[in-house]
């Protein structure tokens, strides 16, 4: 096989050569239009003048080869014997395409013939018999079947198919090949021998009841030798006698017999002209067993008939094949073969259970080229696949990969998809191993997988235990998404519905096995979860379930977190542990997991708390460490804030309702004077009585504008009105020499923006110190601590933004003093009322000035 395996090689690296051959010679000839040529294999014919190439029809794509004989091979024979060579070529021809046998070659496509060529199709060839036994005339270079090498059983069986045609040429045809020479012998593609070379060929000119008579014509040296048959080959009588027969085919084929025996190959005594023609008949008168020693035992004593001077005594086609050296196992499985075709189906299952037997004893090459190539015939109907699959596979187990992938791959994967009958499916479980073996990576994904998906989804439990043993050999080569979609769906659906105990098992043992090549996510998402819901507590099925979970556990690549076993495989367990059919080892398997995952869940969960806790407490020494950062000032009271502005007691009023707290006096009791205590009594007295008005319901009064710089005596008089014109109490009046008037009334006489004659001072107020002093306003702060604070350097303050607050009439701005001297100077705020009356109309503030300002 290995030799056959060279020659292919050698052929198909020329195959680039013989396209750029057959572009200068086939251009033209009609044989191009239906088929295809590729590669230069062979040559056969007289003088082995066709050359054979590898082809393809181009409707069908079936297999072919392309006879070609390229007439400028006629260039070294003068202008008659061309036309001889090309008459005695296309007679070969077309008788053979007039003769339909299995041992004689099959013409696809009939001759055609154009300016540069001959050319016709036939079946698919692997060589001449010629080319084989060392001849390499019109052969591709550098290619060399000197090395391949004829088994026994390939001989016989050839000489026994050769025998066949020529008793159907003859008997019933009745037609004499007169050259069965190698040149005129083919083999096929499937390793049979076929007869080719009917140039010569004569028929019968007699009526079919009366003796045969075929036309003879003597051999002339003047003609090419091509023209004429093989001298090498050429009965003697057709030399003594100028007559041939049947008999004389029957010569040519002992003389045939005798070359393929021969250590050199050779025929006996070979002759170029007629004069050693003649010398060797003498040689054949005296022929004795002796020069016969290279032909086998049985067939020596026939081979000698048959190159009998005497055409009479040589046995006739029909009676060579009767002889025992045709009765060979080999030989007679052969035949069956090829005669399958003629038998029904429960003859061919018969004979299909004894063929693994047999196959044992033909050599590979003759079972992968010859035997194969009619198995296949028959894998068409489905019936008979289970009995044809053994005899596949067993061929199979002497192939490479590259001959499985190109001779037996291509007719498994259509059975790959069969699912009735079962026994399919069945047999190519079985030989999963092989199959697996020699079927390439992506052929595997293709056809072989969905072939094992198919059985998990059949419903023979046998068929799902095989798949389920199978299916972790393919653990290298399943992808994420396969295994998510395809594979663990349906070992999950299998395990929870089946009602087989042995099936279940299966399934998680293969689950089991198929952890390690899965990913870590997927066993978390996908395999554990699913363990729980078995609706089955069999202690073999909780070993399965066991034995995953130690698997995800300890395996380096998966593992189990502690929240997992914590949380899920925990409360599974340990119910478990109490099942009663539980044996001793059973039970101290579940406990010790249990044990172990305990000890897992702790352990990490104790250092997981120490590391938080040591966290906590480098936090607590990293806090204790960092340095106190203490204010260089304390941060000033609301009452502080307003201490010096008259403000006092209403910032003490406002501030929780706790005098003590607020009061500026608490602060300064040390330097007060007793007419500022007595003041600060007449304070508190005025705030109680305040706290014993009527509250007003919080919603009802409205937020205290925000006060801004520039509006700040405005807001503290908006504030007065807000905290003593409201109060419902008649009793609180503002008093003057003149009249009385009471708050309520002057809140209700409407907005203060309106034009009124009321003046809300007292006219023996006549500057804003004298009505801002302790005597004549209860509710102020003494002033001395508003100067106090003007004059303290922390409490000093620019209050030049309140001069725009002040009259704007012309006179009296001459006259203004700035609000950043107020506090010091003895310049009233208000004009006080003299003598001159003109100056103090003057100097009085108008109605629309004081609503300005109240405003």
């Amino acid at each position: 096989m290995e030799v056959f395996n060279k020659y292919l090689y050698q052929v198909s690296s020329s195959v680039s050569q013989t396209v750029s051959q057959l572009s200068g010679v086939l251009p033209g000839n009609p044989v191009t239009r239906e088929y295809e040529s590729s590669a230069h294999i062979a040559s056969a014919g007289p003088g082995l003048l066709w050359k054979i190439y590898k082809g393809t029809k181009r409707s069908t794509k079936q297999e072919a080869s392309i006879f070609v004989f390229e007439k400028r091979q006629l260039e070294k024979w003068n202008k008659n014997d061309r036309e001889l060579v090309l008459e005695s070529l296309k007679h070969g021809v077309q008788q053979l395409t007039k003769i339909r046998h299995p041992q004689v070659l099959t013409v696809q496509h009939s001759l055609e013939e154009s300016r540069d060529s001959l050319a016709f199709a036939t079946e698919p060839i692997f060589s001449s018999l010629a080319n084989i036994l060392g001849e390499t005339t019109n052969m591709p270079q550098p290619a060399n079947m000197s090395d391949y090498k004829l088994f026994d059983v390939e001989i016989k069986y050839g000489l026994l198919q050769i025998s066949e045609g020529l008793q159907f040429l003859h008997n019933d045809v009745k037609l004499l090949h007169k050259n069965i020479c190698p040149e005129s012998i083919v083999i096929n593609s499937s390793g049979v021998w076929k007869i080719f070379g009917l140039d010569f060929c004569v028929h019968d000119t007699n009526p079919p009841n009366q003796a045969a008579n075929f036309p003879f014509q003597e051999y002339s040296p003047t003609l090419p030798s091509v023209c004429q048959p093989n001298l090498n080959y050429f009965a003697p009588e057709c030399i003594l006698t100028q007559s041939h027969s049947t008999a004389s085919d029957m010569f040519s084929l002992g003389m045939l017999v005798y070359t393929l025996h021969s250590p050199g190959k050779q025929c006996f005594s070979p002759v170029k002209d007629l004069h050693q023609c003649k010398s060797r008949v003498q040689q054949l008168k005296n022929l004795s067993v002796n020069k016969l020693q290279g032909i086998p035992d049985d067939l020596r004593e026939f081979v000698k008939l048959l190159l009998n001077l005497t055409p009479e005594i040589r046995p006739d086609a029909h009676q060579f094949i009767k002889i025992p050296y045709f009765d060979d196992v080999g030989v007679k499985t052969l035949t069956y073969l090829d005669s399958l075709l003629q038998w029904d189906n429960l003859q061919k299952s018969q004979f299909y259970k004894g063929l693994p037997e047999a196959l044992s004893k033909l050599p590979h090459r003759v079972k992968l080229q010859r035997v194969l190539a009619c198995l296949v015939r028959d894998l068409g109907q489905p019936t008979m696949v289970p009995f044809i699959l053994p005899s596949i596979f067993d061929i199979s187990q002497d192939c490479s990969k590259e001959e499985f992938k190109s001779c037996v791959l291509p007719h498994l994967k259509p059975l790959m998809k069969i699912m009735e009958p079962i026994q399919i499916l069945l047999i190519m479980l079985q030989r999963m191993e092989l199959l697996l073996k020699l079927t390439p990576a992506e052929d595997v994904q293709q056809h072989v997988l969905p072939m094992l998906y198919r059985g998990l989804d059949s419903d023979s439990p046998q068929i799902h235990e095989l798949c389920l043993s199978i299916l972790p050999t393919f653990a290298g080569l399943l992808d994420h998404a396969n295994v998510k979609n395809s594979l663990l769906p349906r070992i999950k659906k299998l395990c929870l519905n089946t009602s087989t105990l042995s099936v279940r098992v299966n399934c998680l043992l293969c689950v089991g096995k198929l952890l390690e090549h899965l990913d870590k996510w997927l066993v978390l998402d996908e395999v554990l979860p699913f363990l729980p819901q078995i609706p089955s507590r069999e202690p073999a099925v909780l070993m399965g379930v066991l034995g995953i979970y130690k698997i995800a556990m300890n395996h380096k690549k998966l593992g189990i977190s502690k929240e997992i076993m914590a949380t899920r495989i925990l409360p599974f367990l340990i119910p478990l542990c109490i099942e009663n059919g539980l044996t001793l080892a059973q039970f101290g398997a579940i406990t010790s997991l249990v044990k172990e995952m305990f000890q897992a869940v702790e352990n990490e969960h104790r250092t997981k708390l120490e590391q938080l806790n040591s966290v906590k407490d480098e936090q607590k020494m990293l806090t204790s460490s960092m340095p106190t950062v203490t204010p260089s000032t304390k941060p000033m009271e609301l009452g502080e804030a307003f201490s010096g502005l008259g403000l006092d007691n209403f910032t003490s009023a406002n501030s929780n309702n706790n005098v003590a707290k607020v009061s500026p006096s608490s602060t300064t009791s040390s330097s007060m004077t007793l007419e500022q205590k007595q003041a600060m009594a007449k304070q508190q007295d005025t705030y109680k009585a305040f706290n014993n008005q009527i509250k007003i319901e919080p919603q009802k009064i409205p937020s205290p504008p925000k006060i801004q710089s520039k509006d700040l005596t405005s807001s503290l008089l908006d504030d007065f009105t807000a905290n003593f014109g409201s109060q419902k109490n008649d009793n609180l009046k503002i008093n003057s020499p003149n009249h009385n008037v009471n708050m309520n009334q002057v809140i209700a006489s409407g907005p203060l923006n309106q034009t009124t004659n009321y003046n809300p001072f007292p006219q023996n107020i006549t500057n804003f110190n004298q009505m801002m002093s302790p005597n004549n306003n209860p509710w102020a702060t003494n002033h001395n601590s508003f100067a106090r604070m003007q004059t303290s350097p922390q409490m000093s303050q620019n209050w030049s933004a309140l001069d725009s607050l002040l009259p704007s009439n012309a006179n009296i701005t001459a006259n203004k003093t700035p609000m950043n001297q107020m506090g010091s100077s003895q310049v009233p705020l208000m004009p006080s009322t003299g003598s001159n009356s003109t100056e103090n109309n003057n100097n009085r503030l108008s109605k629309n000035d004081l609503l300005d300002f109240l405003k």
